[in-house]
């Protein structure tokens, strides 16, 4: 007989305690912080740890800029900026993404287009671009999604074929690969997040705006600091006050670049992990009823940010709709000990700012005399988006320091629930 489920009184599998969090933080990240501080100049500091960062990104990507930033989305608006996106010009989104993807296109005066995921990946599908390009679209911004590199080649050839930019959002996806290509190196620009649950991280927040591409990079410099030239570290001495166009506040942080340095030079070796925790949680779960685990295509170098299942219910011998039956689950793993939880609850185009098009002012961009047609954002245009965020749950801890030990502690508490599913329906929702 199976042991009691912990939500119903039973002994949890995953001892309190046992998942380690993320960023790990080693000696080595304190000592690149501590030495910030060791100097007694924080300006000479903020130049070389701004510096330094943009260099060693740079080389890690292998392309010819990088421009730190805030935030990851001040990142995509770099590169919204740095094409020289108009007000109402198009962009067209994934519709599974966080909605920052969509925001830098409106912080521009752009107007976000969505279009549905891909099953198995839930990345942007190339075959439904070209029924949303119109007069006014600009450029195609595919996000590589839970570190899962979209499929870049077919999008690429769209935006030649119809001479649109090409723009990645890499928050997720630091060090992930698309045929052997980095991914943040595929488009004309990439914009990385640093927050603190992403791959790479500062320990709190930032970003990283890249490209190879000289023009592009030149307004992102600008967009960064108030749309001023300057040299970080030496603004008395070079500053102009002179504002050569609009810009936003989106410098970093000293401190946390200095981490984010630090943690640069284990992202390969931190990565490596991540996938041996979930290519061996793959391999637990994999001939488990009702559980269904995630699909890499050949080519695609998944970085691994986080790790998805989905259920079906039915295959367990349960008449509940799939969000049921994912609450009920997540609620019995939790109590297992097991860290999961849901992300996104919502397509992105199905959330309040799209629905109601609450913009700048009355509704603009999308009423703005620069909008040359109505777009729409109807639910039903998004059907694989809405079935994983109906199904989806994911499992986090699956990062260093933690290994194969946890790992198969997770499989175990999953064997748990799915040997005794109807044990289900006795938790209290």
């Amino acid at each position: 007989m199976a042991d009691k489920l912990a939500a119903l009184g039973g002994t949890p599998v995953v001892e309190a305690g046992s998942v380690r969090p993320w960023p790990h933080i080693t000696d080595e990240d304190r000592k690149a912080v501590a030495d910030v501080l060791a100097g007694e100049d924080l300006g000479v500091q903020r130049q070389a740890q701004e510096e330094g960062l943009a260099k060693d990104f740079a080389e890690c990507l292998g392309v010819k800029h990088v421009v730190p930033v805030n935030s990851g989305t001040a990142a995509l608006h770099c590169c919204v900026a740095g094409i020289g996106i108009e007000p109402g010009d198009e962009v067209i989104c994934p519709a599974f993404t966080y909605w920052a993807t969509a925001a830098a296109v409106l912080h521009h005066n752009g107007i976000p287009v969505f279009v549905d995921v891909e099953p198995d990946t839930w990345t942007l599908d190339p075959g439904r671009i070209e029924e949303r390009i119109t007069d006014r679209t600009r450029a195609l911004l595919p996000v590589h999604i839970h570190g899962m590199p979209a499929d870049m080649d077919p999008i690429k050839a769209i935006a030649k074929k119809h001479d649109l930019y090409v723009l990645e959002d890499c928050a997720q996806s630091h060090g992930a690969t698309y045929k052997g290509g980095k991914c943040g190196a595929l488009g004309d620009a990439a914009g990385f997040s640093s927050q603190a649950s992403k791959l790479l991280t500062t320990g709190s927040y930032g970003g990283l705006f890249a490209t190879n591409d000289d023009v592009i990079a030149e307004r992102a410099k600008l967009l960064q600091y108030l749309g001023e030239i300057v040299v970080p570290g030496r603004e008395r001495q070079m500053q102009k006050y002179n504002a050569y166009g609009l810009g936003w506040m989106y410098r970093g942080d000293v401190m946390g670049q200095a981490f984010i340095r630090s943690q640069l030079r284990r992202l390969d070796q931190n990565n490596a992990l991540r996938a041996a925790n979930c290519e061996l949680l793959t391999e637990l779960l994999a001939d488990m009823p009702g559980v269904l685990t995630p699909i890499v295509p050949e080519g695609r170098g998944m970085a691994w940010y986080t790790y998805t299942v989905r259920f079906d219910p039915q295959a367990v011998g349960l008449e509940l709709t799939a969000p049921d039956f994912r609450a009920r689950a997540e609620r019995a793993l939790q109590a297992e000990g097991v860290p999961v939880g849901r992300w996104q609850t919502i397509p992105v185009p199905g959330q309040n700012i799209f629905q109601a098009k609450v913009g700048y002012g009355k509704g603009c961009p999308w009423t703005c005399r620069h909008a040359s047609h109505e777009v729409s954002y109807d639910l039903a245009d998004y059907p694989v988006a809405q079935e994983f965020v109906d199904s989806q749950m994911y499992v986090f801890g699956v990062n260093p320091p933690n290994g194969a030990d946890l790992m198969r502690e997770f499989a175990a508490a999953f064997e748990k629930l799915m040997a005794q599913p109807e044990e289900l329906l006795k938790i209290e929702m």
